[in-house]
């Protein structure tokens, strides 16, 4: 191999392994990124070789489409300029998919680099697993924090969405290794033991849901064709109940859910998460209503919803306008209309698409982190927030540049390429 795809490789990996490690590795990892980006496009220009394949995915077609969207309202935000550049500067991370997939040229590549991302979701799980048994664990940086129990380098909500994304990985990638028996085993303890660690070890709401819809995913898969749909409605339904009755956490924290929306909905109470929550979904619908077709420009959801709320809206949504509804179909909505919606809602759509064309384990492994973002970003801003943001579009690179890349090559080869890559 040449030297200098020996470091694009090398660049790669630490991309992949930063999403594993505190925020400023992430945010070095994305300057790598951009860097080696366009340095090696550059080098393929001079070279006069060029790459349609990216292009041959929808989810890619459309990404380009998205941040361009966002830029162009740039010139109708009703937000300051430096926060709607700030605002731009979030939602165009989801460029970096298509830079993995563009960087990544071949399934030894794409496996190797996926390889190292898997040793540092491995890296996040243990330490947290070591926190759990009462060990110190001196790089947990989150260990002085006492709401942040078990979370070694970000808060709860990151690392109950990056647990449950990493099982989803490690369970359905394993089959990749079929003839590694030991690999796939210690694969499928990893995915149990990520699972484990969010329902019982750890205090995000929004996890709790994401661990219930990845086993959900996983137990349909292994049930017969026929079987399926009705799995998926019947096994959501029994293992929540199953959770709840096993757990007295969980427990807690639906009953907190509950009487926290109650609180709301009679007193108007907004003061805890789930009542902010509904109050600022509320005034989001507002700002949608008042800017249905073009929205109010992208950063302009604080500013819009602090109009929307009047005097008390410092005291409702704090100081600052780089704030967001903690939904982010509805910020998408606020910053460009019912359009902005559809288009989170089609690059959900794109991503299925993408996937049905890949082979199994990659294909459902994609579905299932689709899945995930989709879910969670029906109570956060999973894509818009940093880090989390970060992380899921690395994992989609990823996986999309497997898929990609691997989509010529029957299954039997393909384990052969696998297994050959591995050694």
């Amino acid at each position: 191999m040449h030297l200098l795809d020996r470091l694009r490789l090398f660049l790669l990996g630490f991309v992949a392994v930063s999403v594993s490690l505190p925020m400023a590795w992430v945010s070095l990892g994305k300057l790598v990124l951009f860097v080696t980006c366009l340095t090696y496009l550059v080098g393929q220009l001079i070279q006069k070789k060029g790459d349609t394949a990216p292009a041959s995915l929808w989810s890619v077609r459309l990404i380009f489409f998205i941040v361009a969207s966002f830029a162009f309202s740039l010139s109708w935000t009703e937000a300051p300029l430096t926060i709607a550049v700030l605002a731009f500067t979030k939602h165009s991370k989801l460029i970096e998919v298509v830079l993995l997939i563009s960087l990544l040229r071949t399934p030894r590549e794409a496996l190797g680099v996926l390889g190292v991302y898997l040793a540092g979701q491995t890296f996040l799980l243990l330490s947290s697993w070591l926190m759990v048994v009462g060990w110190r664990v001196p790089w947990a940086t989150s260990d002085l924090i006492p709401q942040y129990k078990n979370v070694v380098f970000s808060t709860y909500l990151d690392q109950t969405l990056m647990s449950c994304a990493a099982a989803t990985m490690f369970w359905h990638l394993r089959s990749i290794w079929s003839q590694a028996l030991w690999l796939k085993a210690s694969l499928a303890a990893l995915a149990i033991a990520s699972v484990t660690n969010v329902l019982f070890f750890q205090e995000g709401k929004t996890g709790y849901v994401v661990a219930l819809t990845v086993i959900t995913l996983a137990f349909m898969w292994q049930m017969p064709r026929r079987w399926r749909v009705l799995a998926l409605v019947v096994a959501p339904l029994c293992l929540g109940l199953l959770a709840w009755l096993g757990s007295a956490k969980i427990q807690e924290r639906a009953a907190q859910v509950v009487n926290d929306g109650q609180n709301y909905t009679d007193h108007g109470n907004n003061l805890s998460s789930s009542g902010f929550r509904l109050h600022a979904w509320r005034r989001s619908l507002q700002a949608m209503a008042q800017q249905p077709l073009i929205g109010h420009g992208v950063g302009s959801w604080t500013q819009t919803v602090k109009r929307i709320e009047g005097p008390q809206a410092q005291l409702v949504f704090g100081q600052g306008m780089a704030g967001n509804p903690h939904q982010e179909y509805l910020l998408w909505g606020v910053e460009l209309g019912i359009a902005g919606s559809l288009l989170l809602l089609g690059l959900i759509a794109c991503l299925v698409r993408d996937a049905l064309r890949f082979d199994q384990p990659v294909k459902r492994a994609t579905l299932a982190i689709t899945a995930v973002m989709a879910v969670a970003s029906l109570f956060n801003c999973s894509l818009y927030d940093a880090l989390i943001g970060d992380f899921f579009v690395v994992t989609l690179g990823l996986l999309l540049a497997l898929g990609l890349r691997s989509k010529p090559i029957g299954q039997a080869s393909m384990d052969s390429t696998f297994t050959r890559a591995s050694a």
